[in-house]
């Protein structure tokens, strides 16, 4: 019971740690976009040049640019949070990566419970920590790293848009 405990307790705490060191985010999957936090800048990230990179037709490249941006956030503590927005202003994907893990509560919204539960059972059928992946029909979160170098995604995949891949959420 008391390494059960412990071994929920202590990532909780890190956790914690985290989101009372860097500032916070705002964005909510599924949500409208975060509002740029004091200290933080935001710029809008052309995805067109950054699908062009892992699609190979342009006809998709283009299909996918006009269906999403990406708004791109460097928080004061230097975690880079890219949030893709559908054209519904509604946020389908974030995408993070820098020294401190973002708040995910904040970031995941109402599906941070589904989260949480995800990360548990699967905690409890290994021992150790290690990187996080989250597979279920309404959600899709990766998350992982280090002390100095945090990094993720979550994405909703029934709001991908058409031409959008997975792994251009990043």
């Amino acid at each position: 019971m008391t390494i059960r405990f412990v071994r929920v307790l202590l990532p909780a705490a890190i956790a914690a740690g985290a989101v009372a060191v860097c500032a916070p985010a705002y964005a909510v999957l599924g949500g409208a976009p975060m509002t740029t936090p004091s200290g933080a800048t935001a710029k809008t990230v052309n995805p067109v040049a950054r699908a062009a990179s892992t699609t190979s037709t342009s006809t998709s490249t283009a299909s996918s640019a006009a269906a999403y941006t990406v708004k791109e956030t460097t928080l004061s503590s230097g975690t880079v949070v890219r949030e893709y927005v559908g054209t519904d202003g509604n946020v389908f994907g974030i995408a993070w990566k820098g020294p401190f893990a973002p708040d995910l509560a904040t970031l995941l919204g109402s599906y941070f419970p589904q989260y949480t539960s995800a990360v548990e059972a699967q905690r409890a059928q290994r021992v150790g920590h290690g990187p996080v992946a989250v597979k279920q029909s309404g959600l899709v979160v990766h998350s992982g790293g280090h002390m100095g170098l945090y990094f993720g995604n979550a994405y909703l995949p029934d709001s991908l848009p058409s031409g959008l891949s997975a792994t251009d959420i990043q």
